[in-house]
């Protein structure tokens, strides 16, 4: 007498890994500079919301911008130079 049971398949996938991988969070790390810029910018956009934005709102929200472009050029210029993640596994 033979068992069915070794010819079936699952019929669920199997779970995933628990969280993100080395490389994910490598590449996570190396955007962060950009990740806290741009929730700058947007706390100082939140702030200005409930209210005509005075003088004070628009020079915050100004200088949250150029955080967040130099961010960004910062990051572009770490890719163009060559400057690569971790490897994965490494």
């Amino acid at each position: 007498m033979t068992h069915i049971v070794k010819h079936l398949t699952l019929v669920t996938p199997p779970e995933p890994e628990d969280g993100p991988s080395a490389f994910e969070l490598a590449a996570i790390e190396a955007e962060m500079p950009v990740i806290t810029a741009e929730l700058d910018l947007l706390d100082a956009q939140i702030i200005a919301l409930g209210r005509t934005p005075n003088e004070l709102d628009e020079r915050r929200i100004r200088r949250a911008r150029r955080r967040v472009l130099a961010a960004r050029r910062a990051l572009a210029n770490r890719a163009a130079v060559g400057v690569e993640l971790p490897e994965v596994g490494a």
